[in-house]
């Protein structure tokens, strides 16, 4: 018995320390001779597709979300022939409310309403979690602005864009035109919040100063806004504290 419980406790431990190493997962490699050369993988199994359209409110621009169809296994099921996979296919890629619109997406495509042309946002590697149109802004300005969270950059080198790499801020116009990166390379976007009354976008990010791949209290928080009533995007900084 005591050998089993020997053998419990190092299976655990093991299971613990596995666990405890997933969750430690860097979120940034740093290698000096691989600097510019990341390569993210595509994979070719998967079957791309893209939503219906979705128009903003207010503009003349359809919107097309573009992803990976989702397969889900639910478990198996017996039959006098052996027992195989339940699967089951989710063609529904994104949401949409409040203009925003929501999932993990590879692109976004725009078309005019009266244009049979469509625009792509990014010819490169994207793992687009919401798409948000500025209503306040445009209301107050004129000016039709989409705000997106992102992965853009495979930070921690594993080959592949997901939620273990650093999220990073993009504007554009209505039309996808202008896309523009405005927080800064290898800093991880906190949050973003619009101040309708001054049309400025603020927005925080985390910088890995010590360089241990990590985000942590020991790192620092720097405080940005932009002011979307001029047309340049200028990223300034402020100090609360």
């Amino acid at each position: 018995m005591r050998k089993i419980h020997i053998a419990i406790l190092g299976i655990s431990f093991l299971l613990v320390t596995s666990c405890k190493e997933e969750v430690e997962k860097p979120k940034v490699i740093y290698d000096s001779t691989a600097k510019g050369k990341q390569t993210t993988i595509v994979d070719s199994t998967q079957v791309s597709l893209a939503d219906l359209p979705i128009q903003m409110e207010g503009t003349d621009y359809l919107i097309h979300p573009v992803g990976d169809l989702r397969v889900y296994e639910r478990g198996s099921r017996s039959s006098r022939y052996g027992s195989s996979s339940v699967i089951d296919l989710s063609f529904t890629i994104s949401n949409y409310g409040d203009n925003e619109i929501t999932g993990y997406l590879q692109n976004l495509k725009f078309q005019k309403t009266d244009s049979d042309s469509i625009h792509t946002l990014t010819d490169k590697p994207a793992l687009i979690l919401t798409a948000t149109y500025l209503q306040a802004v445009s209301d107050r300005t004129k000016k039709q602005i989409m705000v997106y969270t992102m992965y853009d950059v495979d930070t921690n080198r594993d080959g592949k864009l997901d939620t273990s790499d650093i999220k990073s801020l993009y504007l554009s116009d209505i039309s996808g035109k202008g896309f523009t990166k405005i927080s800064a390379d290898y800093q991880e976007l906190i949050d973003w919040n619009l101040i309708e009354s001054k049309s400025r976008l603020y927005f925080r990010t985390v910088e890995d100063t010590n360089k241990n791949g990590r985000f942590d209290k020991n790192d620092v928080v720097h405080y940005n806004y932009v002011n979307l009533a001029n047309g340049e995007w200028k990223v300034a900084t402020y100090q609360p504290i």
